[in-house]
């Protein structure tokens, strides 16, 4: 029942992914009786671990079963670029070849393939750093300067640590990058923990793992540690969606001769930008705002101007020379009557003043 229900599923998805068998380890140390409680909930954990393929996260777990005894604790992990569909693919290509190829009567069982990862077993193993069992893979052709190619690589992963272990709450723990080895050769790097991991664990799970690359790989074009709770991976080769992980591309900078390329883009097909009345309301504020400036820069000349402006002609107590301003004294002693006290009007801070 559980292998047509996962057909049918696949059928849906119309062209299936093909995952890329690695690796797979099955506990001879713990095994169940066909049809007893413990494949019974088997079957249903690895049919919820199906459900819930196509997550965004890429990651499901679950538990199966009230009686320790029988109880089945299952996840699945997708690599970080893999789209909810070729995720479902991969899992469902995992659960069928679990039980009917690899592992069909073991309670502890592990699937690796390039895509995903398919994992479960009679113990919980959620939130908890696993490095058994480990598998290690390398690149069959050589590389010249292993020396430079080997620390390049350690280097690269080493940065990509942090990024995937300080992943919010949620979030996959993955990380990418690519950097120039030659001129023509470029090396693909990528990081991966399990999501239920603390940032500590997944930190102390990448490092351990990067710290055997040495050993396993070097002088290699490309090299793979295998953790059941985290991965590592680099490659002269792309091995993931580049597409998918890239960050943003910088607006392209015009040459001498183009015109400026516009910083503001029109709105993409059936979804509408600013609104009419919205741009006709900013223009009607902006037209608003500068009659009230122009306003008042023009009363402001036409009172500058009342302030410097010349005196009527036709004024009597015109003033129009200095020279005006001045008498002889013989014309003010006459005028003064010598300065007499009858003529005198008062006196200030500036002197007497007279008739």
């Amino acid at each position: 029942m559980v292998n047509l229900v996962l057909f049918w599923l696949i059928s849906l998805t119309g062209e299936a992914l093909v995952p890329s068998y690695r690796y797979h380890f099955c506990s001879n140390e713990t095994t169940f009786i066909p049809n007893s409680t413990y494949q019974s909930n088997l079957k249903d954990l690895l049919f919820s671990l199906s459900s819930n393929s196509t997550r965004e996260i890429g990651f499901y777990n679950n538990t199966v079963g009230q009686n320790p005894e029988t109880s089945v604790y299952g996840l699945f992990l997708c690599r970080g670029d893999l789209t909810p569909d070729d995720c479902q693919d991969c899992v469902s290509t995992a659960i069928n070849e679990i039980v009917q190829q690899y592992c069909p009567v073991e309670k502890v069982a592990l699937l690796w393939y390039d895509e995903c990862m398919l994992r479960y077993s009679n113990r919980s193993i959620f939130s908890v750093v696993e490095e058994q069992p480990t598998k290690f893979l390398w690149n069959v052709l050589d590389i010249t300067e292993p020396d430079r190619f080997l620390k390049l690589a350690q280097t690269t992963l080493s940065d990509l640590v942090p990024l995937a272990a300080n992943a919010s709450s949620g979030a996959k723990k993955f990380a990418t990058k690519e950097v120039n080895f030659t001129v023509l050769q470029t090396m693909y790097s990528l990081v991966q923990c399990t999501p239920d991991l603390s940032s500590f664990d997944c930190n102390r799970c990448l490092q351990e793992a990067i710290s055997n690359v040495s050993t396993c790989c070097s002088g290699k074009q490309g090299g793979r540690v295998m953790y059941p709770s985290c991965t590592i991976r680099y490659e002269v080769s792309p091995f993931y969606q580049i597409q998918a992980v890239a960050p943003p591309v910088p607006a392209p900078v015009p040459t001498l001769g183009q015109p400026p390329i516009p910083l503001l883009l029109p709105p993409p097909p059936g979804k509408s930008g600013i609104s009419w009345p919205i741009i006709l309301a900013i223009v009607a504020s902006i037209s608003v705002l500068v009659l009230i400036a122009l306003s008042y820069y023009f009363l402001r000349r036409r009172t500058k101007k009342k302030y410097n402006s010349v005196p009527d002609k036709n004024d009597a107590t015109d003033i129009t020379t200095i020279e005006s301003l001045q008498f002889d004294l013989a014309t003010i002693q006459a005028a003064t009557n010598k300065f007499s006290e009858d003529n005198k009007l008062g006196g200030g801070g500036f002197g007497e003043v007279y008739k």
